[in-house]
């Protein structure tokens, strides 16, 4: 593997009114292992601009333009938190904002490309999020899930691996039925699961386990694989990206013959 997308979510970023501070930090610690000793270009999808703006600025975020507001204030307060850790590793990052119509217009994205290349090739983390600020909704993913299985595919990357408050996927909810078993491997996914009701588990997310199968089924169908664990606890994350051994978070892989 040279060459992978992590995705984390605004329920990892925040902790009640405050950024998540310590976990950004594990993230970046995990990031710079990554790619120190495993090699690898990093690439990273970042929520929580929404949540961050809104610890300076508390509005109905049920709005849109309270959203975008929102968003731009807590960007570079994220950028600021990222930029101080990775530079403790003598790492840089960059800030990419892309939108649905960057991945469509094959101008736009072979551009994208380009420049996606010239940062990995000289050592930078891109971190990438939506251009939520000023594109309108009909511009946009709406949700980073979507937009980290486009990054990994367009941008050729051998895996997504998504960090969220979903630790994998359950043969049932794991909340009602303390009997659920985690589905370690998947390879098929099923179309009614991709017809569930969205059922984010924050105020701030805006997906939830169907956009994280929707992300996984965009990738397995065009030959690349996702891994999904918790972005709390990144034991597994750790067992699985650094060390190879997958004790837990589910895999999906694309499915042979």
């Amino acid at each position: 593997m040279k060459r992978i997308v992590i995705k984390v979510g605004s329920a990892v970023l925040r902790e009640d009114n405050l950024l998540a501070v310590e976990r950004l930090n594990n993230l970046v610690d995990l990031i710079a292992k990554l790619k120190l000793e495993k090699k690898l270009q990093v690439i990273l999808v970042s929520s929580g601009a929404v949540a961050a703006g809104n610890t300076k600025l508390d509005l109905d975020r049920t709005q849109i333009l309270n959203r975008q507001a929102l968003a731009a204030i807590g960007q570079p307060l994220l950028m600021k938190h990222y930029k101080k850790r990775f530079n403790e590793y003598g790492i840089s990052c960059a800030q990419m904002l892309l939108v649905e119509e960057d991945f469509d217009s094959r101008k736009r994205s072979d551009n994208a490309k380009e420049v996606m290349e010239i940062l990995l090739e000289n050592g930078i983390v891109p971190i990438l999020n939506e251009n939520d600020v000023l594109a309108n909704e009909e511009l946009l993913f709406g949700d980073n899930d979507q937009l980290a299985a486009h990054a990994a595919y367009f941008f050729d990357a051998d895996m997504l691996a998504i960090l969220s408050d979903v630790d994998g996927l359950y043969d049932d909810n794991p909340h009602t039925n303390a009997n659920a078993k985690m589905r370690k491997t998947v390879d098929l996914i099923d179309e009614s699961e991709l017809q569930m009701k969205h059922t984010p588990n924050s105020e701030f997310a805006t997906g939830g386990i169907v956009t994280k199968l929707k992300a996984a089924n965009f990738l397995i169908t065009r030959g690349k694989k996702m891994y999904l664990s918790s972005g709390f606890d990144l034991k597994n994350a750790y067992d699985f990206l650094v060390d190879e051994n997958h004790l837990s978070g589910t895999l999906f892989i694309p499915k042979k013959g």
